[in-house]
């Protein structure tokens, strides 16, 4: 029986947790053993009596827990004292961000220790139920809007009274990934006038999609970017994107930024002029605040007022949201689970499933991805030389043509024969 444990987040302000009792019972059902730390869910609002209903076992000690789960489900960048906890061999499923956190690295290897990055999954089609980083974005987009209308003193939509008429307001969002749309989706609900800008075009149409009038940068080159970011742009965009954005950013009562590469600091979209050519009692929401910021002015985890503009810096918005954001974690690293769980109930990864491939960093001692080798210094791993192909013998050949039985097709369910899409294939 596969066994899993569920900490309880250490970083601080963190409110979610990588398991609800809904997914402690999808495991529990496929014959997993789950226990969860005692207190893990309580910043989620799940009680360890929500848990046990649902099939877990509580568990008060946490290095007990580490030291005896197959796998560990965790949200944030493991401490070191938890990979020292684990037990050698096991599995880890986590946030890792391994470029710049190869010490950790190092240290999960020797203990050989698989480590799966949630920030590592490919952004394919097929990875979208796996895909957290997408997950916690989309809420972190409608909850900076959110924010945004409480720190604006004004309403979003326009309203006709017999007093007069009130005008919308007017809402830019820079950068149209998942929190950008989502930012546009809200901010439209909400009764805004919205404006958004990104430098891949493909965006266009989804901005545009969901109500936005999009800002589109002409007359100079343009960076594609690959797996679903946008590419560092040349000084000329950047200097193009920032013309044209002044007179969108007098006009605006809000900004949302949420203009991302990652293991780079965050693009400066608002510079300090931009701030203060903007209306007194305007705001910036900027959810790059971890990077450093999309605005020149932000202070990451704070809250600042410059040149009469509220400039909010807040880090972690997925944890503003626990209960929404610990329910669509949960879910991705289940279907995970779910993923190598074999109908015995036996876990185990495969480099044949690309998801797989792409997101596992270390395994069974060896350091897998390509990218943290290199920065380690390691050599490519070798790519198994393929099988040679087997010799065919000759056929004998037939008494007679005349003699040669009719081919038959073989009855389906024959367990002589294996039904294959394009025919039938005798069994070995």
């Amino acid at each position: 029986m596969v066994s899993v444990f569920i900490p309880r987040e250490t970083a601080q302000g963190e409110n979610r947790v990588a398991a609800t009792p809904d997914t402690v019972k999808a495991m529990v059902k496929r014959g997993v053993k789950v226990a969860i730390e005692a207190g893990a869910g309580k910043g989620s609002h799940y009680s360890d009596d929500d848990y046990k209903a649902q099939g877990a076992e509580i568990e008060p000690e946490r290095d007990k827990g580490l030291a005896n789960a197959d796998i560990v489900f965790h949200i944030n960048v493991p401490e070191p004292e938890l990979i020292q906890a684990m037990r050698e061999g096991a599995s880890l499923i986590s946030f890792l961000w391994s470029f710049e956190h190869l010490d950790l690295v190092k240290a999960l290897n020797e203990r050989k220790i698989s480590m799966f990055a949630m920030d590592a999954i490919p952004r394919t089609t097929r990875a979208q139920k796996d895909d957290a980083l997408s997950s916690q974005a989309n809420l972190a987009g409608y909850k900076a809007v959110i924010v945004a209308a409480n720190a604006l003193h004004k309403i979003l939509p326009m309203m006709m009274t017999p007093s007069g008429t009130i005008k919308p307001s007017r809402f830019v969002i820079i950068g149209v990934g998942v929190a950008g749309l989502q930012a546009i989706a809200t901010a439209k609900r909400l009764g805004a006038i919205v404006e958004a800008t990104d430098p891949r075009l493909e965006t266009k149409e989804q901005a545009e999609s969901l109500g936005a009038k999009f800002l589109q940068v002409e007359g100079v080159e343009v960076k594609q970017g690959t797996g679903g970011y946008a590419a560092e742009q040349t000084e000329e965009y950047k200097k193009a994107q920032a013309e044209m954005l002044a007179k969108a950013f007098k006009n605006a009562d809000a900004i949302i930024t949420t203009a991302l590469i990652p293991y780079r600091p965050a693009p400066k979209t608002i510079t300090a002029d931009h701030v203060k050519s903007m209306k007194p009692g305007s705001v910036i929401v900027d959810l790059a605040a971890e990077r450093g910021g999309n605005c020149e002015l932000t202070e990451p985890g704070k809250t600042v007022v410059r040149e009469g503009v509220t400039i909010i810096g807040d880090l972690n918005w997925p944890s503003t949201v626990s209960v929404n954001a610990s329910d669509m974690f949960a879910r991705n690293v289940l279907n995970i689970l779910l993923d190598g769980l074999s109908k015995q109930g036996e876990f185990k990864w495969t480099y044949d499933d690309d998801i797989v491939d792409g997101a596992m960093i270390c395994h069974e001692g060896e350091v897998h991805h390509p990218k943290v080798r290199e920065l380690m210094g390691l050599p490519p791993l070798k790519k198994p030389e393929p099988a040679p192909a087997e010799e065919k013998k000759p056929e004998p050949a037939a008494a007679s043509p005349a003699a040669a039985p009719a081919e038959q097709k073989p009855a389906e369910g024959d367990s002589g024969y294996d039904k294959k899409p394009d025919g039938y294939e005798k069994k070995e």
